[in-house]
């Protein structure tokens, strides 16, 4: 098999695996008890960085706050910050790969690159964090 069939058989199974994902969480009842953590956006923020580090994917977390929002269990402000923290949690991955390329701390351009990938994030969250009411009411408008 060569490299395109395997590229292309992943990106199924990755997507199958999102939708099956989804759907779970969708289907996921009642979890009021909860609802102390899923309505604060703050814990939301840091809940979904370190959500998104132990799994190391920001798409995981991105479906998981998209179905809980679907579900009604998850208030927007806090979904917006959940995703700004999923975006900062993904740069854990560019740290390991990093780590895993340089045989040990990244240097030179992969140094570089993670540096600029987690400052942005971290600039970006930095900035929009304080305003997730104010966003989520502005996009709330939408569709």
């Amino acid at each position: 098999m060569n490299n395109y069939a395997y590229t292309g058989a992943g990106l199924i199974v990755f997507y199958v695996g999102l939708k099956m994902f989804s759907g779970g969480m969708k289907g996921m009842g009642n979890i009021d008890h909860l609802s102390w953590f899923l309505g604060n956006p703050i814990y939301m923020f840091f809940g979904s960085i370190a959500m998104t580090l132990a799994w190391q994917s920001s798409s995981l977390s991105t479906t998981a706050i998209i179905a809980l929002v679907a579900s009604g269990v998850l208030p927007l402000p806090a979904a917006v910050a959940a995703v700004l923290g999923a975006n900062i949690g993904t740069t854990g991955t560019i740290w390991l790969a990093g780590v895993l390329v340089s045989d040990g701390m990244p240097r030179g351009d992969t140094l570089r690159i993670a540096v600029i990938h987690t400052s942005a994030n971290l600039l970006m969250a930095a900035g929009l964090l304080p305003f997730v009411n104010q966003i989520a009411k502005a996009v709330g408008r939408i569709g």
